[in-house]
């Protein structure tokens, strides 16, 4: 209804398919401590390095889809193409945890990361009732579900260091009208229990999707972040999935923070190059628009004090949904990821 949707997950078989890679790279991923660009992992993606380390701690995934794409152009010979899908392959993006075996995948990605020196950057999108349905419908059965899915989370992170995106568009929903009255109180108690779980990791942050800048008014929803307890959270998230400037979301940011005791907070800045798609239908003008690029890279050195971290949450290149002659939310378009880094600088 009002954007942010379309973040769909990978599917199992992939899932499953990505950490056996992060796995396979423990015995050999190197990190310097001084935060000069020298580990050199490989994988699927010939080349792919981890980011400078003072501006950019998180893990770049050389197993991801990007990376896969970029090595298949390699092999074809299709220089010009890789040149471009190289500018998303080197960057770290969100691991989208399946609910299938998130312990498997959550261990994984982070024993990766943590061999690389590296935080690993997860999102967790399996909220009962999610995405009312829509491309991304979906979540977990029941309550107790999504507790033990929470609970396998953070059995696989452990001691080791990751930032966790939680369950964007779940508050959001709730204020929007979008989520029916009759979940709305399990909902507020699942996150605030999974903010409780998470943020009793010696090494995790957590950070409660809190919408975007071109939903509504942070009046409307900065007491339900409250009720879903973003005062136990490390802080919030913004512009999850969605293209609204990265200017614009620190406004927004802003103002939700001085509503919730000062939280500092996140912004997805994946594909906002271009700013909001502004022509066709208003509900899906969220949904996989053309003539979007590339954000800015991620980064822990912001433009504001208040903003911990530039991130690539959604993952350049896959669909947000069946719309505009894309695949399956979550899936990779070749297509699309093409023109977002044609479009990028």
């Amino acid at each position: 209804m009002y954007g942010s949707r379309g973040a769909g997950t990978l599917s199992t078989r992939r899932a499953s398919a990505v950490v056996l890679g992060a796995a396979l790279l423990l015995a050999g991923c190197s990190s310097s401590s001084d935060g000069e660009d020298e580990k050199k992992d490989k994988g699927a993606g010939a080349g792919i390095t981890q980011q400078p380390k003072d501006a950019d701690p998180f893990w770049v995934n050389p197993d991801g889809n990007a990376a896969r794409q970029l090595a298949a152009l390699e092999k074809s010979d299709k220089k010009e193409q890789a040149e471009q899908i190289r500018k998303i392959a080197q960057q770290p993006t969100g691991e989208w945890i399946n609910p299938e075996n998130p312990e498997e995948q959550a261990r994984g990605f982070t024993e990766a990361a943590d061999a690389a020196g590296r935080t690993a950057l997860l999102v967790l999108y399996n909220i009962p009732h999610r995405d009312c349905g829509q491309y991304s419908g979906g979540g977990a059965a029941d309550g107790n579900a999504y507790r033990a899915f929470i609970d396998g989370v953070a059995k696989g992170i452990g001691d080791r260091s990751a930032t966790v995106i939680l369950e964007p568009d779940a508050v959001l929903h709730l204020v929007d009208g979008c989520t029916p009255e009759q979940f709305h109180e399990e909902r507020y108690d699942l996150l605030k229990g999974a903010i409780a779980k998470l943020s009793a990791l010696p090494n995790t942050k957590v950070y409660l999707d809190a919408g975007n800048a071109g939903w509504g008014s942070p009046d409307q929803i900065f007491e339900p972040l409250k009720w879903a307890g973003i005062d136990q959270a490390d802080g919030f998230s913004v512009n999850v999935s969605n293209f609204y400037t990265t200017e614009d979301s620190i406004a927004y940011g802003k103002q939700l923070s001085a509503k919730v005791g000062g939280k500092h907070f996140v912004i997805d800045t994946s594909r906002n190059g271009n700013g909001p798609y502004t022509e066709g239908d208003p509900g899906e003008r969220w949904c996989n628009p053309p003539g979007r690029a590339l954000g800015e890279t991620p980064t822990t050195k912001t433009a504001d004090p208040l903003v911990d971290a530039y991130l690539w949450v959604k993952r350049p290149g896959e669909s947000d949904g069946e719309c505009k002659g894309g695949p399956k939310a979550g899936e990779w378009w070749q297509e699309y990821a093409q023109k977002l880094a044609e479009a990028s600088e």
